[in-house]
């Protein structure tokens, strides 16, 4: 017995007319006729006893369906293993970000991925070190600055908001920067990747043309 041959079987046995099976399978009845026929002759036995309400078991017949049962359960089985392997994602992505960013944002979303895609492993790097997509250092990377690699594809993850602090002895001692004179006569903490990037930097909005650099750091978070 194969599957097609198991299909038209468990129809008939379910319906118990030739109809009705004929009408679940989306055949002619003289197909289902046809074909039961044949699975009988193949199997050198009489499956179904043909009476005025329909189609009923033989003893052979009983043995047949629990094999067909069997055959069913199987098909069904392996549909849900191959539509869970299309479904299912699996293997490393290695994630480069910065410290704070990963804290704020790319851990969270690690979290939920997880939830959704436990076959997924992330490999984070938090570093201020620009790893270079297409040479495959990193798979994803998530910063704050835009890259210029035509290449990349690029998507906004995040909204992140900055400001600019200053300790309240720093204020009484220096007073608060006035807009338009670039910092001028004020001493600033700098995030060294801003200053490496090439471009102007600005705080604010501001540029630091006239301020004094009194530390720089690497990392986010301090």
């Amino acid at each position: 017995m194969n599957w097609d041959d198991a299909r038209i079987f468990l129809a008939l046995c379910r319906e118990q007319t030739l109809r009705g099976a004929a009408r679940v399978l989306g055949v002619d009845q003289a197909t289902v006729g046809r074909r039961l026929a044949s699975l009988e002759h193949a199997l050198g036995a009489t499956l179904f006893l043909r009476t005025s309400r329909g189609y009923s078991l033989t003893a052979a017949g009983e043995v047949a369906m629990t094999a067909a049962l069997n055959m069913e359960s199987s098909a069904a089985e392996l549909q849900r293993q191959i539509l869970g392997m299309d479904d299912r994602m699996s293997g490393v992505v290695r994630v480069t970000t910065t410290d704070s960013f990963a804290i704020d944002v790319v851990i969270p979303a690690i979290a939920r991925l997880h939830q959704a895609q436990p076959g997924i492993e992330v490999q984070l790097q938090a570093s201020t070190q620009m790893l270079n997509l297409s040479k495959r250092e990193a798979d994803i990377a998530v910063r704050t600055l835009k890259p210029e690699n035509p290449d990349l594809i690029v998507r906004r993850v995040a909204r992140w908001s900055s400001a600019i602090f200053a300790s309240a002895a720093y204020v009484q001692a220096h007073g608060v920067p006035e807009p338009g004179t670039a910092f001028a006569g004020h001493d600033l903490v700098l995030y060294q990747p801003y200053l490496d990037s090439g471009k102007e930097v600005t705080l604010g909005s501001e540029p630091i043309t006239h301020g004094r650099i009194a530390m720089t750091c690497t990392s986010g978070l301090l």
